[in-house]
């Protein structure tokens, strides 16, 4: 969605401004880093800005060395790194987004390297649920790699209090919802026969298994219940043993991966969204939920409480605590006026996080980061 006169005043800008270098992964696979670096290289090319990308997650090529491990591991770092250092000079300002773990040592890390080296401004761009355990034990390095960084940018309050207690400092700019994709459809009377839904990939930080047995819970009062586990991974296996171990292979449905244009439909077709992660930050799919009118039942895990405001625009429960989510579920689908409450908060609520609003925090972070370099 853009604002009256909006892209005129961007294209403006993008004429004058030093090009803008991204640094992140594109889907597929779909998850919520991709889905955020695809949106905003291109909403900012919509609105004028020269953005170049340099992808972490590139086609292997030849495609067949993607099955030799430790090969494609130096087949896709090398044409990386040139890709870097080649962008790297024509930027004026990096964007990188990055994650804990091997993403940062295999990703991030080599692109603030070559920032440096280049004296190129960089901004760290910071996503990771798994923030805190990794600058505990990560090498000191890593610490003084993001401090030596023109900006930290964080999507979440949460993110910012990790990097506070570890003597960083950073800005939130929040996750990007795109609400030209996503609509509220009108509410439908669904009797015994609700339809819930799982929008995570099948990983064990997400806990899905909790959330299967949450949906066992509410199956002896909506016996004609549905729940779609859109999303792939390694606990496909597992999960589908669970299913069965409950009796509820006719009911729960694992659709595997959805490509983004189908994913405005889960919802429009869902009467609640179960979210039981165990490590978060700013799940991309309780926004979602909330741009579509569905209503949020979701652990407390990090940043989620950030977000979501227990009892107006959704609900909580303790991590790991299937009961507790039941109970929620129950709440939501017996009571008519809190589901309605629930959506129309969820609806106000991802206003704030639509383009117009973010659009200006990411302006002003790259007209400061530019402008310290022209003073130095």
């Amino acid at each position: 969605m853009k604002m009256p006169g909006e892209t005129t005043q961007a294209a403006a800008v993008g004429d004058s401004w030093p090009a803008i270098c991204i640094v992140g992964p594109l889907p597929p696979p779909s998850g919520g880093m991709a889905n955020q670096c695809e949106q905003l290289v291109r909403l900012l090319r919509d609105d004028g800005l020269d953005v170049e990308l340099v992808c972490t997650n590139a086609p292997y090529r030849p495609a067949w060395v993607g099955k030799l491990p430790v090969l494609r591991a130096a087949f896709r770092l090398l044409p990386y790194l040139l890709r870097l250092w080649q962008a790297a000079g024509r930027a004026g300002v990096m964007h990188v987004l990055a994650n804990s773990g091997w993403a940062w040592h295999l990703f991030a890390a080599p692109a603030l390297s070559i920032a440096r080296l280049r004296k190129t401004p960089l901004i760290v761009n910071y996503r990771g649920g798994n923030a805190e355990p990794f600058f505990a034990r990560a090498p000191r390095h890593v610490l003084r790699m993001l401090a030596a960084a023109s900006l930290r940018v964080t999507p979440s309050t949460f993110l910012q209090r990790v990097f506070s207690a570890h003597g960083l400092t950073a800005v939130v700019i929040p996750n990007i919802i795109d609400l030209s994709r996503f609509a509220a459809v009108p509410r439908r009377s669904f009797g015994d026969a609700p339809q819930l839904l799982v929008t995570r990939n099948l990983e064990p930080i997400y806990d899905i298994p909790t959330a299967i047995r949450a949906f066992a819970g509410i199956v002896p009062v909506f016996p004609a219940a549905r729940l779609t586990v859109a999303g792939s991974g390694p606990e496909l296996l597992r999960l589908q043993a669970l299913v069965a171990e409950l009796g509820l292979q006719e009911q729960v449905a694992f659709s595997g991966r959805i490509d983004n244009a189908a994913i405005p439909a889960l919802y429009a077709a869902a009467d609640c969204l179960v979210n039981a992660s165990t490590v978060d930050n700013m799940p991309i799919s309780i926004l979602e939920a909330f741009a579509s009118g569905v209503p949020v039942v979701s652990t407390a895990a990090g940043g989620i409480p950030d977000l979501v405001e227990q009892g107006v625009s959704g609900l909580l429960v303790p991590v790991g605590d299937h009961q507790a989510m039941t109970r929620e579920l129950l709440r939501v689908l017996q009571d008519a006026q809190l589901a309605a409450g629930l959506r129309a908060a969820g609806l106000r609520q991802a206003q704030r996080y639509a383009w117009p609003q973010v659009r200006k925090q990411w302006l002003d972070a790259y007209r400061r980061v530019a402008a310290a370099r022209r003073t130095a």
